[in-house]
């Protein structure tokens, strides 16, 4: 792959971002390079000191941003709208095209204040990096639209942090994304009454992201709006798939091309409860494990909010309605894509998922082990649980479904035990960075959680 610059914001105009200036860390110490994604967007070849200078200390990329750009967005936080946010630690540092054509964005975390950093220092912990490489390496694995983290630099300063012990360790990041453009940029102007300015990042979304540079009017905002609760419902069944809860499903959290990111307090399930939660301040449980899809629901309801400052209702209002419909066809293929199978007719396969689903949660199983025993669709090994009756009405419906093709080929497969990442084994990776700065676990468990990947897409 060759390395194809494409600052395409520049476009938008400075009426769209600040352009800031990076922090100045007294070190930097590079922790995590994730040469995959570098491969994609011609950049593998960079060496180490290269590496640093581009993403610890933010030497522009050829022919790219020659200034870091803050980007300006409100959003709905837990439902109350805020206008008194944009990126407060992060900025965009440059875009290029990878091997699809796609545009690609590389952001940061971290890496200084910003005129949005309010009363925040704009620092990340090196936990919350480590933290967010084990997220997105999972969640791509499982076959989740994600960003990824693309490097963790470790700065040298000491943070401190009311909710963990502090001072600790800090850390810049930078992830790679298939675009920074949030609900919440939309809300914005919509907010401000800037109806010139939501015309153009709706063109500008519409010849980046929906691939409809031609579309204008109606037409196009149709065409934004279907692509947006398209990915919306993609997103939410690929979280249920995975067993993941994100924990702030924010409107300034969802971006445009339904891309999952910013991992603040996610959790994997351990059990298949409707009801678990991974932020300890969702005390209400508004993004519980079983009410995602329900707040990306709710969240796309507030993007065509902010397009009808300039759209017509008639022109959202078909998408909208198409959400229920898509997100259960999106979860009968996230899950049978997991468990292996071949899918039947829609009908067939949502009772399917529904039986799954009951067995699940009634026998309080760990998902991962479940999703990795029943693998193909017939099981492989004789736990007990299997044979009661929690699991009867699945294991006769499953009788009639046909393995995908390799479904059991990779060696993942005869594992003794499957590849998971539940919050203990997140913590038990931490301990021997904190304690001994010995960073060869979690190269380990990234390197597991690639194979169990292989093994998915075989």
């Amino acid at each position: 792959m060759t390395y194809r610059p494409d600052p395409a914001i520049l476009r938008l105009g400075d009426e769209f971002y600040d352009a800031v200036q990076p922090a100045d860390f007294p070190e930097t110490r590079l922790r995590f390079r994730n040469d995959l994604a570098a491969g994609e967007l011609g950049l593998q070849g960079l060496e180490d000191a290269e590496w640093i200078r581009h993403f610890g200390r933010f030497e522009p990329l050829p022919d790219n941003l020659q200034e870091p750009l803050a980007l300006r967005y409100h959003g709905h936080q837990f439902r109350a709208y805020n206008p008194d946010i944009g990126d407060g630690r992060g900025f965009l540092f440059a875009q290029m095209r990878d091997g699809k054509n796609r545009l690609m964005d590389l952001g940061t975390k971290g890496s200084g204040q910003t005129p949005y950093s309010r009363f925040g220092d704009g620092r990340l912990t090196l936990k919350g990096g480590v933290r967010e490489i084990l997220a997105t390496e999972m969640l791509e694995a499982l076959g989740v639209e994600t960003s990824r983290t693309f490097s963790l630099i470790e700065t040298g300063e000491a943070l401190n942090r009311g909710d963990e012990p502090s001072p600790t360790r800090s850390a810049v990041m930078v992830r790679l994304s298939h675009g920074h453009i949030r609900y919440g940029t939309f809300q914005r102007l919509a907010y401000r009454g800037e109806a010139g300015n939501l015309d153009r990042l709706v063109d500008y979304c519409l010849k980046e992201y929906v691939g409809s540079p031609d579309l204008s009017g109606e037409d196009g905002y149709a065409a934004l709006m279907d692509h947006a609760v398209s990915g919306a419902a993609r997103l939410a069944a690929s979280f249920r798939a995975a067993g993941f809860v994100h924990g702030v499903l924010n409107t300034d959290n969802i971006n445009i091309t339904g891309e999952s990111f910013d991992y603040g307090p996610w959790r994997f399930a351990p059990r298949w409860d409707d009801g678990f939660t991974a932020a300890y301040f969702d005390q209400f449980g508004l993004y519980a494990f079983g009410r995602q899809a329900e707040a990306l629901q709710w969240n796309v309801h507030q993007l065509a909010m902010a397009l009808r400052a300039v759209a017509a209702a008639d022109s959202l209002i078909p998408a909208l309605k198409a959400f229920p419909e898509q997100y259960e066809a999106e979860l009968s293929a996230a899950l049978l894509r997991r468990l292996g199978l071949q899918g039947q007719d829609a009908a067939t396969d949502a009772e399917l998922v529904r039986k799954w689903e009951a067995a699940l949660a009634t026998s309080g199983l760990e998902p991962d082990r479940a999703f990795f025993d029943w693998r193909g669709g017939d099981v492989r090994c004789d736990r007990p649980a299997y044979s009661a009756a929690a699991f009867l009405p699945f294991r006769e419906a499953v009788a009639g479904y046909k393995a995908l093709p390799g479904a059991l080929a990779h060696d993942y497969w005869r594992d003794e035990v499957p590849c998971s990442m539940l919050i203990e084994e997140v913590e038990a990776l931490w301990t021997p960075i904190d304690e001994r700065d010995d960073w060869t676990p979690l190269y380990e468990k990234v390197a597991a959680v690639r194979r169990m990947g292989e093994a998915h897409r075989s």
